[in-house]
């Protein structure tokens, strides 16, 4: 997942929640209607701009709704209310991410750290390659910081300001990062969904890795050669005019390798297992003193004054964290990358999040996602069918829950039992859950995962899922392994 970003209040000890009353129909008709108000919203509505607020408002009248189920169903609003507040609780964290990430990428671009890491990767990254190394980037950052959400708001940022500016379709870049990213964090002891996937299943951290490893190399080999052929394809209009790029871009900002001691520093800190909080915050800072010291015009300037002092300095600074910046260039493809949001260009993804959990909280109270899930077990009797069973219930609850703690937590103590009787080590069900429920939260756009990687990307969900080869084929990996037989482990008998 994101790792150590979103920690929920306490999913090992988290009771799931029943409700006799409640028949399969009526636990899947808030998800129907939802499904159906989105699709209307996006499809015919407002396409694109649909996250700007309407698709916040649907998810709050797919809450209304399960609610009136729940209501039939004997279940009390203070019951439902309890579940939203827990659910939103459980995202203060990532809300709190979200607006220093917001603020980490107002100072960086302002002291001159993105454009030099964009103007150093122009001269190194040919767009045939390109693609690929992304991949390989992201998947090297995430498995050193067990975080897919670090990762996305340091290189990701950046590569995507080089693939934009090589003239690379954006979709495809952000897909490529996320792809890389999401290979890192299940792979890295230090992520916080690595450690709780064996955790619900009963086995250990260093087992479920190495045997999580068996679906996951082939996964990411199949994506690299995908990227590989999409990169050779492509025909971009950026690698024709590099020089003026580079030119445009040292016309703007000083550019200094000096300036890559800030995200080395914050991405040590995530390595020592610093709280990414810290870490970011640190990283604001280090950025904003930077943009001081290499970029002291541009400060002033944003500051609204033309030299700088004391209190120029300090609004410079201020307003790069905290709205939105923009930098003028005389490279029209530029003009795009020389923009910053700071932490008011977060409040829509934000949005998203809040209201997504308010759904989430109301479908888990009215016992919605445990009916859903049981069903979902009870469907199958061979061992594939419990292998499908769980990636169901995990694809279930990224889409309903909107939160990935749950698409892990709830099947995990669904299907412990079910595999423990069909003979199977409990590292069958802890890969299956991060095959699935990890990787998989990213294409959703109102899950917690989804919404930030479209918010710190800039790029919409919609745009990257389909390039997303990474997250969109693991599931289907697992299966083939599960069709196969191909090494799925027995318990030992004594």
């Amino acid at each position: 997942m994101e790792s150590q970003d979103i920690k929920p209040l306490d999913p090992r000890n988290e009771e799931l929640i029943e409700n006799k009353n409640l028949t399969l129909f009526e636990a899947l008709l808030p998800i129907i209607v939802l499904v159906g108000l989105l699709a209307f919203n996006v499809l015919y509505a407002f396409g694109d701009d649909a996250l700007s607020g309407s698709n916040q408002f649907i998810l709050l009248l797919g809450a209304a709704f399960a609610a009136i189920v729940g209501f039939r169903n004997k279940v009390s609003y203070q019951a439902m209310m309890e579940d939203v507040s827990k659910n939103v609780k459980s995202t203060s964290s990532a809300i709190i991410i979200l607006l220093l990430v917001g603020a980490l990428s107002g100072t960086w671009l302002l002291s001159g750290i993105i454009p030099t890491m964009v103007y150093y990767g122009l001269q190194i990254l040919h767009p045939t390659i390109f693609l690929p190394a992304c991949v390989v980037i992201c998947s090297v950052i995430s498995i050193a910081t067990g975080s897919s959400w670090t990762t996305s708001a340091t290189v990701g940022i950046a590569l995507i300001g080089i693939g934009s500016t090589l003239g690379m379709p954006i979709g495809m870049v952000a897909g490529a990062v996320i792809s890389g990213a999401y290979f890192g964090d299940k792979l890295s002891p230090l992520s916080d969904t690595t450690n709780l996937a064996p955790a619900m299943a009963g086995t250990d951290l260093f087992t479920h890795i190495r045997y999580m490893m068996l679906t996951t190399v082939p996964t990411l080999v199949v994506s690299l050669v995908l990227f590989i052929i999409l990169g050779l394809t492509q025909t971009t209009s950026g690698a024709n005019n590099n020089e003026a790029t580079l030119v445009a871009i040292k016309e703007t900002f000083t550019i200094s390798p000096w300036l890559f001691l800030v995200p080395i520093a914050v991405i040590v800190l995530i390595i020592k297992k610093t709280e990414p909080l810290i870490a970011l915050l640190i990283g604001t800072l280090l950025g904003g003193a930077f943009a001081l010291f290499f970029q002291p015009d541009l400060v002033a300037k944003i500051g609204g004054s033309t030299s700088l002092d004391l209190m120029s300095g300090y609004k410079g600074v201020m307003n790069a964290i905290t709205v939105q910046t923009n930098f003028e260039s005389s490279n029209e493809m530029l003009q795009e990358l020389f923009t910053a949001k700071g932490m008011q260009g977060m409040l829509g993804t934000i949005w998203l999040i809040l209201c997504a959990m308010v759904f989430g909280g109301v479908m888990e109270a009215i016992g919605a996602l445990t009916k859903i899930t049981e069903a979902l077990l009870k469907l199958f009797h061979t061992v594939f069918g419990l292998f499908a069973s769980t990636v169901a219930s995990c694809l279930a609850l990224n889409l309903t829950a909107s939160d990935q703690y749950l698409a892990i937590v709830v099947p995990g103590k669904m299907f412990a039992k079910a595999y423990e009787n069909k003979g199977l080590a409990p590292e069958n069900l802890s890969r299956t859950l991060e095959d699935s429920g990890t990787v998989t939260s990213v294409l959703v756009p109102w899950n917690t995962c989804g919404a930030y990687h479209s918010g710190v990307l800039g790029v919409s969900t919609l745009s990257y899922a389909p390039y997303a080869f990474f997250n969109i084929i693991s599931p289907f990996m697992t299966l083939l392994f599960a069709a196969f037989r191909i090494k799925i482990k027995q318990l030992s008998t004594k």
